[in-house]
Formats: C-alpha cells, sequence, structure tokens
C-alpha cells in the first residue's frame, strides 16, 4: 500500500489545501493529513478541532484520514509506514524553505521522499493566515474554505 504523508497546521484548512489532499487520494492508496501541533504558533482552533474539519471537509475521500502528531516528521513517516510526504508549493516563496526542509528530511532519513504540489492556480494566492484575516475583519471567505470550515470560523470568531 502506496502512503503519503501530508503534514501541516491547517489552522484552517483551505481550498488549496483540500485541492492537493484530493489530488494526493487519486495518486496514493492512503493519504494521512497530519496536523501538526506546534507550540510555537497560536491556533485559532485546537489540534482536535481541525483535524474535525479536515475529517468534515474530506469526508468522501475514502483514503484519506485525519491525526494528530507532534514531533520530528520523519519518525511520524516511518511510524505510519509511508513512503513520502507531500508539500504545498503556492509560489516561488515557499519554495527555499520547503527545498531546505526536504533535504533535511532526506539526511535524517533517505527513505523518505518528498513531493511538491502545487495547488491550481485559483489557490496559490491562499493562505491560512489570509483567510483568518479576512475572517476576522467580517469579510466572506465562502470561496477561500469548506463551508464546515466557513461556519467553524464564523462561529470561533464571534465568541
Amino acid at each position: 500500500m502506496r502512503t503519503v504523508v501530508y503534514p501541516g497546521s491547517f489552522d484552517p484548512l483551505t481550498n488549496g489545501h483540500l485541492d492537493v489532499i484530493a489530488r494526493a487520494a487519486r495518486l496514493f492508496d492512503r493519504v494521512i493529513v497530519a496536523v501538526a501541533q506546534n507550540g510555537e504558533k497560536q491556533p485559532l482552533f485546537t489540534p482536535e478541532e481541525r483535524c474535525t474539519l479536515v475529517r468534515g471537509a474530506t469526508r468522501r475521500l475514502r483514503n484519506v484520514e485525519t491525526r494528530i502528531f507532534d514531533g520530528l516528521l520523519v519518525d511520524y513517516v516511518r511510524g505510519c509506514d509511508a513512503q513520502a510526504v507531500i508539500r504545498g508549493l503556492r509560489a516561488v516563496s515557499d519554495f527555499e524553505f520547503e527545498f531546505q526542509m526536504a533535504l533535511m528530511n532526506r539526511k535524517l532519513d533517505e527513505r523518505v521522499e518528498t513531493i511538491f504540489m502545487m495547488p491550481k492556480d485559483t489557490y496559490t494566492f491562499l493562505s491560512s493566515r489570509l483567510v483568518k484575516e479576512i475572517a476576522r475583519l467580517g469579510g466572506d471567505v465562502r470561496d477561500f474554505v469548506p463551508g464546515n470550515v466557513r461556519v467553524a470560523l464564523r462561529k470561533r470568531l464571534k465568541e
């Protein structure tokens, strides 16, 4: 079984993330969306809430599962019996950081491959940070996130 891990904070999941997940699901037997816990960031949603949002948005993709992960990515990938990591690239500015991470992961475990995927061109400008900012300012994010995420954003920002 060919398994790939798609790690990220997904705070919140965007349509760009969803596009990458759907395309990875066509290429691999199993896609694990690994929701990262990052102590350095102040997320809007808890890891459990982010997993629930990803699960809701990907429920029709039978070979996609969502899990929380913490620690070293290569250790997590090995523990999942995965062969590769998917990383999304929106723009050239993403490439330098992602390239460094891929090389470091390869140095830590040469069996873990990194595959870069670009979202559809209509999502290349999209980021979770921008979506949160638009939502905080009362803007309409319906074109940028799945419906369940839009509802969760609205509810969270009214609290």
